[in-house]
């Protein structure tokens, strides 16, 4: 309710914030009209707990945002924090503190939602192209490389059961140095204790400094010998052609679109193998350590996806 009447009082200061039914008056507003097409979408669509019904609903019809309305509601305390905050808003006629008011008040939110369960969408049936819009969609949230770290796991663990591979996919920690943990990238993939493939997932450039960088604190020390750069941006001209003299070293390092991969691999592995993917990747986003943040975009990704 709080959420509406910020909003309310952003669009017109002239408002009378305590009257909430557009018959109230000429300084009155349609709050149950603005809850019902703005407030409560947001917050569903956000997933962020809250009842569905409007929030005058708790009320009779055409009541005032004063202390006799207060009488019989079931959550007294809240509706007198309520009206503190209306009178709050009442004294505010600074629009940038209002502002920065319903900036505090979301993020409020966002507290709320983090603390709360939030269930995954699931994936169904989904062809390459569709694939190719829910990649290129979600690869583009921002997330901290996140997201392409999230997505390349699950499909090389999608390659390993569609294979039956013996493999064991290591994932580092998005906050754990490579080189604390003695790891030669966000990926690894070992068999029988041997690393097959090393994989760094980026968002950031590739350039030469970071290639010759990666080179001797990673690919070196650790004698992998088959080093793989999965990025979301080109890489530069110069850390590839770094990369090519590090051939004759006996390191092969390459460099590949994660979404490209992606598509291939997926092509690859066929109906059960994607599957696998599905079954991976939804799993790894209902996992605790997921933001909620996340999760939510992944939600949203699928409901554009499969509303067209």
């Amino acid at each position: 309710m709080l959420l509406g009447c910020v909003l309310a009082r952003i669009q017109n200061e002239s408002i009378d914030l305590r009257s909430p039914y557009v018959k109230q008056g000429p300084t009155a507003y349609n709050g149950r009209t603005l809850d019902e097409r703005v407030v409560n979408p947001f917050l569903q669509r956000n997933r962020i707990p809250s009842t569905k019904g409007p929030f005058l609903s708790v009320f009779r019809r055409s009541v005032r945002l004063e202390p006799s309305t207060g009488e019989g509601l079931r959550d007294q305390e809240g509706f007198d924090a309520l009206l503190k905050l209306v009178e709050h808003l009442e004294g505010t006629d600074n629009p940038e503190r209002l502002k920065s008011f319903l900036r505090h008040l979301l993020g409020r939110f966002v507290e709320v939602r983090s603390k709360s369960e939030i269930p995954i969408s699931r994936l169904q049936r989904v062809s390459l192209s569709q694939y190719d819009q829910l990649l290129s969609s979600f690869l583009s949230v921002s997330s901290g490389g996140r997201i392409p770290v999230l997505l390349v796991e699950a499909t090389f663990r999608a390659i390993a059961t569609a294979f039956d591979l013996d493999w064991e996919v290591i994932v580092q920690g998005i906050n754990v140095s490579d080189q604390a943990a003695g790891a030669g990238g966000d990926i690894t993939i070992k068999q029988c204790g041997s690393v097959l493939l090393a994989v760094e997932v980026t968002e950031r450039s590739v350039d030469q400094s970071r290639m010759i960088t990666t080179f001797q604190t990673k690919i070196a020390p650790n004698g992998i010998e088959d080093y793989l750069f999965l990025v979301t941006t080109n890489a530069d001209d110069r850390a590839i052609r770094q990369a090519h003299r590090y051939f004759s070293q006996g390191h092969e390092v390459n460099f590949l679109q994660v979404k490209d991969w992606m598509l291939i691999v997926l092509a690859t592995i066929g109906a059960k193998g994607r599957q696998h993917f599905n079954r991976s990747l939804v799993g790894r986003l209902e996992d605790d350590d997921i933001p909620a943040g996340l999760k939510v975009a992944w939600n949203e990704e699928i409901l554009r996806l499969t509303t067209g």
